[in-house]
């Protein structure tokens, strides 16, 4: 069982797939239900929200709120917190044990998040021991990327990755991610890129887009 509060919206009564979708930096789980109810209707889809602990965060002068790593400053893509960031992949792939244990298939999980909860998503599932259906990384970047290249896994080698970013995102460059998605294109995945006329946000277009690649990946078993 993890440790880790969370947000489950389910609008059917027998799901044969999950989601769990991380979110970013200061917000909580129930910043992304009104995203999953505009998914709606996907009745063989438990959306899992988890809640990340609050911590202090050093670019907010120390002050306490959710995060799943810390931010020593600006440049989010060298200056990383290691080891927060290995914790919070340890809590996911709990949140993946509980979904399996439940009678969810690894292959039936997909991982999504946005910002701080897509730099975890995209370094939990790509390290992940077994085959996940897909992972969703919005408006962020593959962290610890020097180390990526030997630690990722074979299983997931060929699981889709959609990612998409703002092209006026101020908090995290549209650049850093263009980085992320080359370093995994070189690497050999195939990643899914959208990139929307936006800030450090989603739009109505970016939510279709979603919609059809969940469905792709995760269609009614």
């Amino acid at each position: 069982m993890t440790s880790l509060e969370l947000l489950e919206i389910c609008s059917g009564q027998s799901p044969n797939a999950s989601i769990i979708w991380l979110h970013g930096l200061g917000a909580d789980g129930y910043d992304f239900a009104p995203v999953v109810e505009a998914l709606q209707p996907m009745p063989h889809i438990r959306f899992i929200l988890p809640h990340a602990p609050a911590v202090p965060v050093t670019i907010n002068g120390g002050y306490i709120m959710p995060a799943w790593y810390d931010i020593y400053g600006s440049d989010i893509a060298n200056r990383q917190d290691e080891a927060g960031m290995r914790a919070s992949q340890s809590q996911i792939e709990a949140l993946i044990a509980e979904e399996k244990r439940r009678g969810i298939a690894a292959n039936r999980i997909l991982l999504a998040g946005f910002s701080q909860g897509g730099a975890i998503a995209l370094h939990t599932g790509l390290r992940y021991a077994e085959k996940l259906a897909g992972i969703m990384a919005l408006s962020t970047y593959l962290p610890l990327h020097e180390k990526f290249p030997g630690e990722h896994s074979e299983q997931n080698q060929h699981t889709p990755v959609f990612m998409a970013h703002g092209s006026f995102d101020d908090i995290i460059p549209i650049k850093t991610a263009i980085s992320s998605k080359i370093l995994l294109e070189k690497l050999g995945y195939d990643v899914e890129w959208h990139d929307y006329p936006m800030p450090h946000s989603l739009c109505n277009e970016e939510i279709a887009d979603l919609r059809d690649f969940i469905l792709r990946v995760l269609p009614d078993a």
